[in-house]
Order: C-alpha cells, then sequence, then structure tokens
C-alpha cells in the first residue's frame, strides 16, 4: 500500500491489552474502595467518639483515593483509547480517560523529521530494558538521534532537558501489553509517510 492509499484508508491504533496484571490491579482498588466503605460505617457505629471520628477521616480519605484509582482502572479498561494511533494527518497520541479525546496531541506528517528507536535501563535489574519510539520533529533531533552516544540519546525520553524537550510529546515507551511491536507499529507508520528510521537500540 502505498502513501496515498494508506492516507486514504483507516486510521492504525496501538491499545493496551487487558492483563492478568491489570485485573489485580482493579480488585486492589475494589477491595481497599470496600474497605474504606467499612471504615466510615463501623466508625458511624461506634458513635461520636474520637477515635470514631478518626476511623470516619480514615475512610473518606480512603473512599475518595481508592475510588478515583477504581474509575480511572475500570474506566481506562472499558474505553480502550489508543496509546497511539495514526492516520493520514499524522501521528496522534489520545489523551487518556477521562479527559476529552479533543486533549490529545497531533504532529503532522510533514513534521516528522525521523523515527527514533532507543533503549533505556539495564538487563538484570527489577525494571529490566524497555524499548522507546520516538518521532523525532525537527531535522536537528534526527542528526542528534544519527550521531550521539547511547547514552547521550536518553536525554530524548525525558521531560527535564531542554534541548530535546521538543521530542518528549512524542516518545513512549513500548510495553509488553501493547497490542503491535516496535517493528508492527515503524511499518504501519511508513504506510502513511516514508521518514527516515534511526534504529539505536544496541548501537
Amino acid at each position: 500500500m502505498g502513501e496515498a492509499e494508506a492516507a486514504a484508508g483507516e486510521a492504525f491504533a496501538v491499545r493496551q491489552r487487558v492483563t492478568w496484571r491489570g485485573m489485580w490491579r482493579l480488585i486492589a482498588f475494589l477491595i481497599m474502595f470496600l474497605a474504606s466503605v467499612a471504615f466510615i460505617a463501623g466508625g458511624a457505629m461506634r458513635g461520636a467518639g474520637a477515635a470514631s471520628v478518626t476511623i470516619m477521616i480514615l475512610g473518606v480519605a480512603g473512599l475518595g483515593l481508592f475510588g478515583a484509582g477504581l474509575l480511572a482502572s475500570a474506566g481506562g479498561m472499558l474505553a480502550r483509547r489508543p496509546v497511539l494511533e495514526f492516520d493520514g494527518g499524522g501521528v496522534r497520541r489520545p489523551a487518556r480517560w477521562p479527559l476529552p479525546r479533543r486533549a490529545g496531541r497531533a504532529l503532522p506528517w510533514p513534521d516528522v523529521a525521523a523515527i527514533a528507536a532507543l533503549r533505556r535501563g539495564a538487563a538484570g535489574t527489577r525494571r529490566g530494558e524497555l524499548d522507546y519510539l520516538v518521532f523525532l520533529p525537527s531535522p536537528e533531533l534526527a542528526e542528534m538521534a544519527r550521531t550521539s552516544e547511547r547514552p547521550r540519546l536518553v536525554a530524548l525520553t525525558l521531560r527535564d532537558v531542554p534541548s530535546t524537550a521538543e521530542a518528549v510529546p512524542w516518545s513512549f515507551a513500548v510495553h509488553s501489553d501493547w497490542d503491535a511491536t516496535l517493528p508492527q507499529i515503524v511499518k504501519q507508520a511508513r504506510r502513511y509517510r516514508q521518514v527516515p528510521v534511526i534504529d539505536r537500540r544496541t548501537k
């Protein structure tokens, strides 16, 4: 499929799969939410003493905290919003639920100078290695990704580095629960626009 056909076709979306880890997190929030309700009920039944008021305050705090976590986890699973999307207009980073979709970001294809594949972390550590996909919005950043030493490339994924701040909104950590791999995502992106790909994961 050529660029013109891809531009006229359907959008390509990458979503997070529902995993056991996500389900256990949802169950944990539900348990803590119910425990907070029990705290409030228990405090109310004990009367108006200082201990009862303390228990109820803790219950109300837990109700707000764990209720928000439960709502965010359940809503995110049900909404199934993409974490990354391509269409004829460019690269899109949809807003996370419960934010409105219009709060997402878009990078037009003509503004994508290159796509870089990077790797952060160290094998054998708790978090291990994680691949990143960065859509570089300027030729200068593309040149940096192409020629800099690997340790410097981490700056393309960090928010507090002024020289690479322009790339941060377009830096995506490719997690194992995504429904597409890094090579598949790059292949789909190049259906829309034949941008250069700079693979610096191992060199």
